[in-house]
């Protein structure tokens, strides 16, 4: 547990905004993105853990509406988010 926190830290730290932004959208976006990146290789060894595989499929849905949220209200920043996290559309 202590590696996701020191993980989800650094990613805070790479997309604030400032000192004490936590919940910003691409700061939301990019834990987001850390969380299912942690379970896809989870999935690589436990193929037939549905359970945590319908949890993945809901954070993606989450990371759906930010984004769109983002792109609707500062569709420049959007751009950014995506460039920097690597993810398509």
């Amino acid at each position: 547990m202590a590696k996701f926190k020191d993980k989800k830290t650094e990613v805070i730290n790479r997309f604030k905004t400032h000192a004490k932004d936590t919940g910003s959208a691409p700061v939301q976006v990019a834990v987001l993105t850390e969380q299912i990146n942690q379970l896809n290789e989870h999935f690589k060894s436990h193929k037939k853990d549905h359970h945590s595989r319908r949890g993945m499929l809901m954070l993606i849905g989450r990371r759906r509406r930010i984004l769109d949220y983002l792109q609707k209200q500062d569709p420049k920043k959007y751009e950014e988010t995506i460039n920097k996290l690597d993810l398509r559309k």
